[in-house]
């Protein structure tokens, strides 16, 4: 699907308009429309892909897709909304005199409203208006009247890209969109995408130039309303081909996980190999069959795609799979690429323990440039005598090699479920500290009867990115048996894994954010519950159906797949699963996102953290904290004085103080800011806004006297009336350790960083050390005391609470 209907609002009376749009070999022949899940009349409407509504009344309002069909089956496109207003007043208009049709990109949304009339301050994805009622901040008073685009979000995915087996970075890999080329990935398998606008799944192909590892195609979550999500890619290493005579029969065997008979084999009669030209090739060949088994848990991070198909009504449905394979043929003598006739795979059905798959079992290939695995053909049972009295059943299907595509066999599952997960900033789970952004991954596990925390095997992955309610994810579910299903889930932000909440010595319902007896019949457990040594950053649960007779079991974490509307708008209140951030001595936040370790992850914007990425130069300022423990000190960082970023955020930087050993009651902080100095553009210099804010009950009690003079020596002066923190228009000049300000220019940023800093904890101008002296070389000084013990009344408490409280 390349054009997706948009939403629009409209009044009553007027006339709507959708388009959609699709492409696919045979070209689509049919566009239907479906308003609420049913089929529009074609006949009434006249209509073909584009659809025309006219003399709105409210009984039009609702959801609308488009499905488009031809021969090969058919795909749907995303729900648009429809919002039908009432005749009187002018209320959100959108394009109120155009088509309501656009090509490809999403088009801007206007605004239009009469002055003096109360007006939401936003809208969201499908032009809907904020309730009043719902929320009462969500209006104000219109000033002025006027129309005009809002801006674009600009969305990015960032990752790094490595081989599965020894995490050697994929080194100036191809990337591909489709069938353009997009860009590669840097020396240590860094890579940045920028996601074109409509875009509603993010496929992207990995290419290794080298081939030493198997192309690997990724539908990779982003976040649409705007910044960075980080992904890790992992690709399988192609196995060491072998040589077989193109003139006999030969067989190689799939699957090679330790301790387990191969799942199946691929059997290629003699004279099978063909050259592109379709004349047979007698010769030797090289043959690599690599073969991702998923009887081994830890492939799943290396498996193609995200399992998905569309299915005859143009849905998305998933697949659960027992194997996916890449072939690679080629001549012996030449290294010219080779194709097959018909060959065969052979299953063995002992490897199916689920019956009804053993009937539904197909073989399946991946299209590279939509993500979507296609069907190549069925399987058929098989008995065979292999000795005396055992008689075994065998699955066999048959296929063509015509290109180097990856296959699969697979089953579409129809037992589906949501599973309810947040992501919080600290592990006291406030509802309104969750964070968004972050990556959340579900691997569904097939367990060992009997033995639920030993997986026998995996059979789908799917990640969810994170937004202000959470994050709903699918898995498979089965409402007779509890175990028949268990779900492996972990959480990144930007790289970081997150904690999930323990599960022993004591499961701590409330903690875990399932209610009870629920919690038990779903089996969490911490991935560290019987071994202290692994990590904390996964659970497993089994992803027990719920029964809607049971209310304990209708409030989640755990959602029939018809309930995802439940589910994305489930409060906090309701039961969900946990992860959250460990507090760190360290955090930064770039705006523009950009990855040190690897320079072409570096993009030109005005709001940069490091607006040259051939010279680096890292800014610091000392600060002494005089108080009885450690703590954290944030410096943010915004434009000061240059037009295009005035006020503009370019990050956020928290460190921990250091305690200094020679003396007592004292520690310092090296904080890094964003140096003043040129922007990209190179046209004007902006001398960046910097705050210090130690994060505590702390007051200034001294600044630099010659930082201070400098500062009143080069005008404007920035505001600097809040007592407990510290605020300039940070110096153009390289001022030295004498002013507390450290800088160093290098052409790598991590070099420059780690200087800077040795320089600062020193307190001098050319020394190193990893021991902080805080009397020396610091900008200013905190003194901090403990918070008191919160007593009396509550009016008597909020009066002796610190101002930051």
């Amino acid at each position: 699907m390349v054009t997706q209907p948009q939403g629009q609002v409209r009044r009553a009376g007027q006339a709507a308009a959708f388009c959609c749009g699709a492409t696919g070999t045979p070209a689509p022949t049919k566009y239907f429309w479906y308003h609420n899940g049913t089929q529009l009349d074609r006949k009434v409407l006249k209509y073909d892909s584009r659809l025309v509504l006219r003399a709105l009344t409210s009984a039009h309002a609702g959801t609308y897709h488009c499905k488009a069909s031809s021969e090969a089956g058919a795909i749907r496109s995303a729900p648009a909304q429809l919002v039908v207003l009432g005749e009187r007043g002018r209320h959100w208009e959108r394009g109120l005199h155009g088509t309501g049709c656009t090509v490809g990109a999403a088009v801007p949304r206007w605004v239009r409203w009469p002055r003096g009339v109360v007006a939401p301050r936003s809208a969201g994805a499908a032009g809907r208006v904020p309730s009043a009622a719902r929320d009462p901040l969500a209006n104000a008073v219109v000033a002025e009247c006027g129309c005009g685009p809002c801006a674009r979000p600009r969305v990015l995915v960032q990752g790094r890209v490595m081989a599965a087996d020894t995490g050697e970075p994929l080194r100036f890999g191809h990337i591909f969109l489709g069938k353009e080329k997009v860009g590669f990935t840097g020396y240590q398998g860094a890579f940045t995408i920028e996601v074109p606008p409509g875009t509603q799944r993010l496929v992207a192909r990995f290419v290794d130039r080298q081939q030493r590892l198997v192309d690997t195609v990724r539908v990779l979550p982003f976040d649409s309303r705007g910044g960075a999500v980080y992904q890790e890619v992992k690709m399988l290493r192609r196995k060491e081909p072998v040589d077989l005579d193109a003139g006999r029969a030969n067989a190689i065997p799939l699957g090679e996980a330790r301790g387990h008979e191969p799942v199946g084999e691929l059997l290629i009669p003699a004279g099978a190999f063909l050259r592109p030209s379709g004349e047979v090739f007698t010769g030797t060949v090289k043959a690599s069959v690599t073969f991702l088994d998923p009887r081994d848990v830890a492939t799943a991070g290396a498996a193609s795609s995200d399992l998905s198909f569309a299915n005859a009504e143009g849905e998305l449905v998933p697949l659960r799979t027992y194997g996916m394979f890449a072939v690679d043929f080629r001549e012996g003598e030449s290294n010219e690429v080779l194709q097959t006739g018909p060959v065969q795979v052979r299953m063995d059905a002992r490897q199916i323990r689920v019956p009804e798959h053993l009937q539904n079992m197909k073989l399946w290939s991946l299209n590279p440039e939509t993500g979507l695995w296609e069907e190549e053909g069925v399987f058929r049972q098989v008995k065979e005598r292999r000795r005396k009295r055992e008689d075994r059943t065998f699955l066999i299907g048959n296929m063509e090699i015509r290109e180097r595509r990856l296959f699969n066999l697979d089953v579409p599952e129809n037992r589906r479920c949501f599973v309810k997960v947040r992501a919080y900033s600290n592990e006291k789970f406030n509802a309104h500290e969750q964070l968004e952004g972050v990556v959340v991954s579900l691997i569904n596990l097939e367990p060992q009867p009997g033995y639920p925390t030993n997986p026998r095997a995996w059979g789908r992955f799917d990640s969810v990115v994170t937004g202000p309610n959470g994050a709903c994810l699918p898995a498979f579910c089965d409402g007779e048996r509890p175990d028949a299903y268990t779900a492996y889930v972990t959480a990144t932000l930007g790289g970081e894994e997150l904690e999930a909440v323990a599960s022993s010595p004591k499961l701590d319902a409330g903690a875990v954010g399932v209610s009870q007896p629920y919690l038990s019949k779903l089996g969490y457990r911490r991935l560290d519950h019987d071994e202290p040594s692994l990590k904390k950053t996964a659970f497993q649960i089994n992803v027990a159906k719920p029964d809607a007779n049971n209310i304990d079991e209708t409030n989640g974490p755990v959602y029939p797949y018809r309930s995802l509307t439940e589910c994305e708008e489930a409060p906090a209140s309701a039961n969900h699963f946990r992860f959250y951030r460990v507090e760190v001595d360290k955090y930064e936040y770039n705006v523009v996102p950009f990855k040190e370790s690897d320079l072409t992850s570096w993009t030109g914007d005005y709001l940069s953290w490091w607006p040259n990425p051939q010279e680096f130069r890292a800014c610091f300022i000392k600060v002494r904290i005089e108080g009885p423990q450690e703590y954290m000190v944030r410096s943010r960082s915004a434009g000061g004085s240059h037009p295009r970023t005035r006020g503009q955020l370019y990050g956020l930087r928290d460190t921990r103080s250091v305690r200094d050993m020679q003396l007592e009651n004292s520690s310092g902080a090296c904080v890094e800011f964003k140096c003043s100095g040129m922007l990209f553009d190179q046209s004007l210099v902006d001398r960046t806004l910097v705050s210090i804010i130690p994060q505590g009950s702390c007051r200034r009690t001294a600044v630099n006297g010659l930082l201070r003079d400098y500062l009143a020596r080069h005008p404007p002066l920035a505001e600097d009336n809040n007592t407990a923190a510290f605020t300039m228009l940070a110096p153009a000049d390289p001022l030295g350790h004498n002013y507390g300000i450290y800088t160093v220019t290098d052409q790598s940023p991590r070099l420059a960083k780690e200087i800077a800093i040795g320089r600062c904890f020193d307190g001098t101008s050319d020394g190193f050390s990893r021991e902080m002296k805080s009397g020396a070389g610091t900008a200013m000084t905190f003194t901090c005391r403990e918070r008191p013990a919160a007593r009396g009344s509550f009016f008597q408490r909020l009066l002796a609470a610190p101002a930051e409280a």
